[in-house]
């Protein structure tokens, strides 16, 4: 087993902007609880960055790097990307809400590079030396010790009512990654290929849908409409075209059953002018799916508003699908990987393979048309999306529902 970057080399390397050490497929252990607490300030975090009480269940495991976390979207100031060094995301690694109320928003956690330890792949099928009972003692202290730090860090002063306010890496990032990361900057489609984010093909297509956008922002400001391309919308042309009230269907959808995401031209008509539906957006990074066919991996009823830290109770239900997550692909592969929330008006039930009927169910667009099968091919489609404006697809002002409940 191998140490990890010695620490001053690390803090040099963030002060200088590089990525993680760390590269994609890399095997890691995450670090014991003792060592974890010797990283962290008072406030439970390192760089800006909270160590969460969901991250000590992976204590002493192996996990593989996923992603390399050099990047994030903004979904608080929607300032665009945002810079962050020595973190990563790891396989199967996502935050469960136990200590944060429940929430379902199943994030994908950050993980500094100190409190990871990298593995030879020589010893990555082998275990540790048994820790001796002296050991095991210290550490168990100390994890008494960090979960106590832990817990009185998981909340914020309550708002003016009283209401509970939560704070965890989701809350926070805008402090654990102050540096905004310009368009321009090339170094980040480098670290992209480098750290096995991204490949070459896919970094440039996200170099030309990110040049597209701009000039679509560009021509909606200097061109007449006439001349502007599919109106100046972003790369994927989604555009609600709902007025009043977003309508809505209830199916009752259930873990394990099987659906399909409705074609784009039956989802528009649900979306208003911003993308929302009773207060839940609609992504172009979502349009990508349309035409798969996916479980449901569960109903979604509460999850944390980023800006704020309160606790959003759902009015209206939303649908987690397996294996859809936002990749970041007419995003510069941004790798947070969000799980986007589906409005059940956008899916509908599909036969289960080999013939079994499934649930049957009719759904209403917005001008009360039943909506029939979609051909699919199980894949998503690439020609459909664009990148998303910074925002979480599939919660985008999410909170709107809560205040409001309907358009």
């Amino acid at each position: 087993m191998l140490n990890a970057t010695p620490r001053r080399d690390r803090t040099a390397a963030r002060r200088a902007g590089l990525p993680a050490a760390l590269r994609v497929g890399d095997v890691v252990e995450v670090r014991g609880a003792a060592e974890i607490l010797a990283t962290l300030d008072e406030r439970g975090e390192l760089d800006g960055l909270p160590f969460m009480p969901e991250m000590l269940r992976f204590c002493g495991q192996r996990l593989v790097v996923h992603k390399v976390a050099h990047k994030l979207c903004d979904t608080i100031e929607r300032s665009g990307l945002r810079r962050m060094a020595g973190a990563v995301h790891l396989t199967g690694a996502r935050c469960d809400g136990a200590a944060h109320g429940g929430c379902q928003t199943a994030c994908s956690l950050y993980w500094k590079e100190e409190w990871l330890r990298r593995v030879d792949p020589g010893d990555a099928l082998r275990n540790g030396a048994a820790p001796s009972p002296e050991e095991a003692a210290r550490e168990e202290q100390a994890r008494r010790r960090l979960e106590e730090l832990l817990a009185a860090n998981t909340r914020r002063p309550p708002g003016p009512d009283g209401e509970v306010r939560y704070r965890c890496q989701a809350t926070e990032l805008l402090r654990a990654a102050p540096e905004r990361l310009p368009f321009r900057d090339l170094r980040q489609y480098v670290w992209d290929v480098r750290t096995g984010n991204a490949g070459v093909l896919a970094t440039l297509r996200g170099i030309l849908i990110g040049l597209f956008n701009r000039f679509q922002h560009l021509s909606t400001r200097v061109l007449p409409p006439w001349l502007r391309i599919k109106g100046g919308l972003r790369w994927g042309f989604v555009k609600g075209t709902a007025v009043g009230p977003t309508p809505t269907a209830h199916l009752g959808l259930r873990p394990g059953e099987l659906v399909r995401v409705k074609p784009k031209e039956e989802i528009l008509p649900t979306l208003n002018k911003d993308l929302l539906n009773r207060g839940l957006g609609f992504e172009e990074e979502m349009a990508r799916y349309c035409g798969r066919v996916a479980r449901v991996a569960a109903r979604v009823e509460r999850c944390i508003d980023e800006r704020t830290g309160r606790m959003l109770r759902m009015k209206n239900p939303c649908i987690v699908l397996e294996g859809v997550v936002c990749a970041g692909v007419y995003n510069l592969n941004c790798p947070r990987e969000f799980v986007p929330f589906w409005r059940e008006i956008w899916l509908e039930r599909v036969s289960e393979p080999g013939g079994a009927a499934a649930n049957s169910a009719v759904t209403g667009t917005a001008n009360g048309r039943a909506n029939g099968a979609v051909t699919t091919n199980g894949t998503p489609n690439d020609t459909a999306g664009g990148p998303p404006r910074a925002a979480v697809p599939g919660r985008d002002r999410a909170d709107a529902e809560d205040r409001r409940g309907d358009g």
